[in-house]
C-alpha cells in the first residue's frame, strides 16, 4: 500500500481541519497516511517519502508560519524530482496576500526540481460547504496520480 506523508502547520485549527479531510479521503482511496505536524519531521522524512502533501497557514504578510521555517530552509538541499507533491493551506482574504505560504512552498518545490502534481488547494479560514468538496477533489486528483504511478 502506498504511503503518503501528510505534514502541516496549524495554529488556530483551520489547516488541521483541512488535513483531517485530506487524510480521511486518502484512506478512502486505499492509501496509507503518515501524518505529522511539521515541527515533528525533518528533511530526512521528506527524502524518504515518495508522495508528500504539505500544508501551511499563512502568517503576517503572506509568510510561512515559524514552525515551518526550519524545514523550509532544509528543503534548499533537497531534490524533489522523484517526488509526487501537493500543497494546501488556509488563509484569510482580508490580507493583501491570500495563502502566500502555499505559494512559497510551491516555489521551493519547483526550484528544487519538483513538480506539484495537482493544483494547490487554498481555503478561506476553515473548510465548510463547497470547500469540503474542493478538498475531496484535491485528494481524488492526487490519489489518481499516485495510484497510477504505483501500478506502472
Amino acid at each position: 500500500m502506498k504511503e503518503i506523508l501528510l505534514a502541516y502547520a496549524s495554529m488556530s485549527g483551520n489547516t488541521e481541519s483541512i488535513a483531517d479531510l485530506i487524510e480521511e479521503e486518502l484512506v478512502k482511496h486505499g492509501l496509507h497516511v503518515k501524518r505529522s505536524e511539521v515541527y515533528d519531521i525533518d528533511a530526512s522524512d521528506l527524502v524518504s517519502a515518495e508522495s508528500i502533501i504539505l500544508g501551511a497557514y499563512t502568517w503576517g504578510d503572506g509568510e510561512l508560519p515559524d514552525d515551518f521555517l526550519d524545514l523550509y530552509d532544509e528543503m534548499d538541499n533537497m531534490d524533489f524530482s522523484q517526488k509526487q507533491v501537493a500543497v494546501f493551506g488556509s488563509g484569510d482574504s482580508s490580507y493583501d496576500i491570500f495563502c502566500g505560504a502555499v505559494d512559497l512552498l510551491e516555489e521551493k518545490i519547483t526550484e528544487r526540481n519538483g513538480n506539484v502534481i495537482v493544483p494547490s488547494l487554498k481555503i478561506e479560514l476553515s473548510p465548510f460547504g463547497e470547500d469540503v468538496e474542493r478538498c475531496k477533489t484535491f485528494v481524488r486528483n492526487f490519489a489518481e496520480v499516485v495510484v497510477k504511478s504505483a501500478a506502472s
